[in-house]
């Protein structure tokens, strides 16, 4: 079942266009990754999905239903996660209080919030030992984890990460693709942005390539690799 599509999108930033008719499906239960240089347009396709950039052209689909105009809270309430790049905490706050405004859209359903913030700190048991601890003293990698339990609160259907490993240790990072693994085995869809493409290619089930704001593949990582046009502006920095 496919359970987020995205038709034709293109994307202005005033005259300069950077998305050009992308289109891109996720299905149920999969786990993606979507490769690609800096400025290949990979972030601004998740905004566009998630409303925080309005498509100049094109239209998203989710469960079955269009979220193209649809404001970006209503969209997360439909069960559509994101964790932007650069962690998506608040520093001034405790990593509980950072759960709980994580969400949000359940204030008034406090058990219910409370319910999902406790399933967070069994899937990341640091967090409950620590959660008095302000998020700005946490480690690059604490925070994205703690990005990552945010958006979990609201229980998604399907879980973006933008920019996972970005300025994050080897180790970090492997640690990180160990827990998003899990919870991909326990149901949820999971799409990643990601300039590690070794270790992405390692680990999800299917890659997407966007290079100058269009898709340019779709499919299997080893397949990829055979297609050494592409990834040598990954590997090796060249310009095409």
């Amino acid at each position: 079942m496919t359970l987020l599509r995205s038709e034709g999108i293109d994307v202005h930033y005033g005259r300069v266009q950077v998305l050009y008719d992308v289109s891109i499906e996720v299905n149920e239960g999969e786990f993606v990754a979507l490769l690609g240089t800096n400025g290949a347009g990979k972030s601004t396709w998740l905004k566009a999905v998630s409303n925080l950039v309005t498509p100049s052209a094109g239209k998203v689909f989710f469960d079955g239903r269009e979220i193209t105009a649809l404001p970006p809270d209503e969209i997360v309430a439909r069960g559509l996660g994101h964790v932007p790049s650069g962690r998506g905490t608040l520093p001034d706050l405790t990593i509980d209080e950072n759960l709980r405004l994580g969400g949000h859209l359940l204030r008034n359903e406090k058990a219910k919030r409370r319910e999902a913030i406790d399933e967070i700190y069994a899937t990341f048991p640091w967090m409950k030992d620590r959660r008095t601890q302000l998020a700005g003293t946490l480690s690059g990698g604490e925070q994205q984890m703690l990005g990552i339990g945010r958006a979990l609160v609201n229980r998604p259907k399907l879980l973006m990460i933008d920019e996972l490993s970005l300025g994050l240790a080897p180790i970090v990072v492997e640690e990180i693709y160990e827990q998003i693994a899990k919870l991909n085995a326990n149901g949820l869809t999971i799409l990643i942005v990601e300039q590690n493409a070794t270790l992405a290619m390692e680990v999800v089930e299917r890659v997407l390539f966007m290079e100058k704001g269009r898709v340019q593949f779709s499919g299997r990582g080893r397949d990829l690799l055979a297609r050494k046009d592409l990834l040598r502006s990954v590997f090796l920095g060249a310009k095409r």
